[in-house]
């Protein structure tokens, strides 16, 4: 059953979205567009009209099904919505039907991921097929009208400057746009390229050239260093769970639940600190104890813990962060 609301999959039966919340057992909401700001990726195979040549009709297109599947895959995973396939190209959108705080990083990492993937696949099918696929990718990011019900095709100056990112890429090159870079640039280790001068385009399109993404970095990197405030009562919390596992002798799980950029990981930040400028002190410095942080970004799996303080011994306080809000049973 999908939901009208943001078009999310769910079982069927089911009264309410497990997505956004939205009633599902009632009329459709009737389709509407919305402007909002989504990035944008464009990948298309080089070299396909040789690759056609070489191959029966039936073999060109076991290959190519393999490689929309890897690619959709991919994409996918990393939260986006694959609106179309052009040809031999993907176009997919990061921010439709919902936005995210990190939907440039998303697609950053998704294109990053896909030309890993295509190796993989590469030796596949050059088993098998004596064949490999080579291709480029345009990731922009920026304002677009897209549909809420069930065409949510986007459409705007974002789409066709992704399109001409890809473009004007060499065959295994990803290309960020202006826009993407600057909401990434923390994460991702890139270098300028000349600006493109792309087809109906005013001006040069400026570009950065991906080399590689940090697997754990935020986009933009914060400042750590700004007094938190208004969080007493939530550190006193953490600070009374802590006390309670030295005390006890006993795990400790605390869990933070919060909308993104409601600031969780920076109260937990506050916390190490308050923990490590107590053990410094003889007089409240515990006898023994392992403080485990696990973070968890908005999809994908569980970044490891790291561990403050002392060997592993019988007492342990433990923090986890989601970053993504959902409820807990109790």
């Amino acid at each position: 059953m999908v939901c009208p609301t943001c078009g999310h999959e769910n079982p069927e039966g089911q009264r309410f979205c497990g997505d956004c919340g939205s009633r599902l057992d009632g009329e459709a909401a009737p389709a509407s567009e919305v402007r909002k700001t989504v990035t944008i990726v464009f990948n298309d195979v080089t070299g396909s009209t040789a690759l056609g040549e070489r191959l029966d009709p039936e073999t060109l297109r076991r290959v190519m099904s393999r490689y929309f599947d890897v690619m959709r895959g991919v994409l996918e995973r990393h939260g986006g919505t694959v609106e179309k396939f052009i040809g031999d190209a993907v176009m997919a959108v990061f921010g439709v039907p919902v936005v995210h705080e990190d939907d440039a990083l998303r697609a950053t990492r998704a294109a990053a991921e896909m030309r890993e993937a295509l190796d993989d696949l590469n030796k596949q099918l050059e088993r098998d097929h004596d064949v490999t696929i080579s291709n480029r990718t345009g990731v922009n990011s920026g304002e677009v009208v897209a549909g809420t019900g069930a065409q949510t095709i986007a459409t705007g100056d974002a789409v066709n400057t992704a399109a001409r990112l890809e473009q004007g890429a060499v065959p295994g090159e990803i290309l960020l746009g202006e826009s993407t870079y600057r909401l990434v640039r923390d994460a991702v280790v890139a270098e300028s390229v000349p600006p493109l001068d792309a087809k109906g385009k005013a001006e040069p399109v400026k570009a950065w050239r991906l080399i590689s993404v940090h697997p754990s970095a935020e986009g933009i990197a914060r400042r750590r260093d700004i007094p938190i405030v208004g969080r007493q009562r939530e550190l006193r919390l953490l600070t009374e769970a802590f006390d309670r596992a030295i005390a006890d002798r006993a795990c400790v799980l605390f869990t933070i639940l919060g909308t993104p950029g409601v600031g969780k990981s920076r109260l937990v930040e506050q916390f190490l600190a308050s923990v490590e400028t107590a053990k410094k002190s003889p007089a409240t410095r515990p006898t023994s104890s392992t403080l485990r942080v696990a973070s968890r970004m908005a999809y994908g799996p569980t970044i490891p813990s790291r561990t403050s303080g002392g060997k592993k011994r019988s007492v342990a306080a433990t923090s986890t962060v989601a970053r993504r809000p959902r409820a807990v049973a109790a």
